[in-house]
């Protein structure tokens, strides 16, 4: 099943929906030689795979299986066409604004499926980055089940259940520890509410996520970030884009989460648009002494 969206504007594919790949090696996102993005879920409908190609403003995609109406149909949203960037001004600060300039398709994405992005991120808290892609590529593959469709290579996530039902001893061979088990199951448990956050405000949506055990700001901002596409919410807690943000502002090479907002503050309502920028722009904090020593979860 075939369908083209115009967007009148340039689409940047991949920058817009990078934030949603878990690595290179994700089950569930894959891009292909052919420069198309593909995702696979499980839809209000059912499972389901997109595969999306972008020319100028054009946006072809096809898609499989009993989600395949929802996901063609979600594709405007998925792709900004109500993320509007026109009115913010970052020319205060030339880098951002080059960045802007050179990427005028980037838009927030904006899934509307929570669950498919509050479990990578339960798997990201207090671990670093490989682990965690680590253990969402493992999840979702001995977990997940065959994408519709023709890409042998894509996985559907675990359903709620199918969360519900791996055993502790597989979690852990996973690398997934107690702590963040606890909370994944706590958020399948009640999946159904957390999907209905896509219908609430943004600071509702917030507060209901909270409300899970394990999940705090960070897991939260994260969630609503990909799932509601909001232009403003930023991930307070994380360890390095304080870090990020205070080098790229002020040239000092660490950072606080207070000095972070503080810096981002002329930009209240669209702070999550200039993290986009901040993160697009490639520049990280220097590094000072040894790296950080992951302990592995299925070591213990």
């Amino acid at each position: 099943m075939d369908s083209s969206w115009d967007a009148g504007r340039p689409v940047d594919l991949l920058s817009t929906l990078g934030p949603l790949r878990r690595g290179s090696a994700d089950p569930a996102h894959r891009v292909g030689a052919d420069g198309r993005f593909w995702w696979a879920c499980t839809t209000p409908d059912g499972a389901g795979t997109i595969a999306l190609r972008a020319a100028g403003s054009v946006v072809t995609a096809e898609a499989w299986g009993d989600g395949a109406d929802w996901l063609h149909d979600r594709v405007p949203t998925l792709l900004g066409v109500h993320d509007d960037w026109s009115s913010l001004d970052v020319s205060s600060r030339p880098l951002l604004d080059r960045v802007r300039r050179a990427r005028p398709g980037l838009r927030l994405p904006s899934t509307g499926l929570v669950l498919d992005s509050v479990v990578p991120a339960i798997l990201e808290q207090k671990v670093t980055g490989r682990e965690a892609r680590r253990s969402w590529q493992q999840l979702v593959s001995r977990f997940g089940e065959p994408a519709p469709g023709p890409n042998e290579r894509l996985r559907v996530p675990p359903t709620p259940q199918a969360l519900l039902d791996i055993p502790t001893w597989d979690w852990h061979r996973i690398g997934v520890d107690l702590r963040r088990q606890r909370t994944i199951r706590a958020a399948a448990s009640v999946a159904r509410r957390l999907e209905e956050c896509v219908t609430l405000p943004r600071d509702v949506a917030l507060a209901r996520l909270r409300h899970i055990p394990g999940i705090g700001p960070w897991t939260a901002a994260e969630t609503v970030q990909r799932a509601l596409g909001d232009p403003d919410t930023v991930s307070v807690g994380d360890y390095h884009l304080p870090n990020v943000v205070v080098y790229l502002f002020t040239g000092r090479p660490r950072g606080t989460d207070d000095e972070m907002l503080e810096l981002l503050a002329p930009w209240a309502g669209q702070r999550q648009r200039v993290m986009r920028l901040v993160e697009a722009a490639g520049i990280g904090a220097p590094r000072f002494g040894p790296r950080f020593t992951p302990l592995d979860a299925r070591a213990i």
